[in-house]
């Protein structure tokens, strides 16, 4: 190892969000937030549907996937169902309001006033045609894969894809 000593503490995380729903976001933010409470970097990319989440036009209507989410315990058919999505997201929103959790552009600026970093994926951004002024306000930038890759280097850091 280079006379370099590695004791497997964890010094950065770098989270990746590719899915907008709720149990993402917030999955996903909780981890950032929780990783600055102990004192360790935090970066988070959002790439694919996963920018929904910084867009600001599109953060304040996410919504909990009722199709496809085994989670959900109901069937697939009935998760289809006319109004159901949206019964699941206030029933979420109000659980979490009871735990006075920040909605999602006040958990953003907390974690941005916390230190973590927020970059938004370059092809994910062309593909759907957004531009940085779209987004968040306060996001760090537009990068690519590799330029996520290069922040990523170093002893300690964990890359998570959520």
């Amino acid at each position: 190892m280079n006379n370099l000593e590695y004791h497997g503490e964890v010094r950065k995380m770098m989270i990746i969000l590719s899915k907008a729903s709720i149990e993402n976001v917030y999955a996903a933010f909780i981890l950032a937030n929780g990783a600055r409470m102990e004192g360790i970097d935090a970066e988070l990319f959002f790439t694919f549907f996963g920018l929904e989440a910084i867009h600001k036009k599109k953060l304040k209507k996410l919504h909990v996937a009722t199709v496809g989410n085994p989670a959900m315990h109901i069937p697939t058919l009935v998760g289809a169902m006319p109004g159901m999505e949206a019964m699941a997201t206030k029933m979420m929103r109000s659980e979490m309001e009871k735990l006075d959790m920040p909605e999602v552009e006040e958990f953003l600026g907390i974690l941005k006033d916390s230190g973590a970093k927020i970059w938004a994926c370059k092809l994910a951004m062309d593909m759907f045609h957004y531009k940085k002024e779209d987004m968040f306000n306060d996001i760090d930038g537009v990068i690519t894969v590799g330029d996520f890759y290069k922040k990523a280097e170093g002893f300690g850091t964990q890359i998570l894809f959520i």
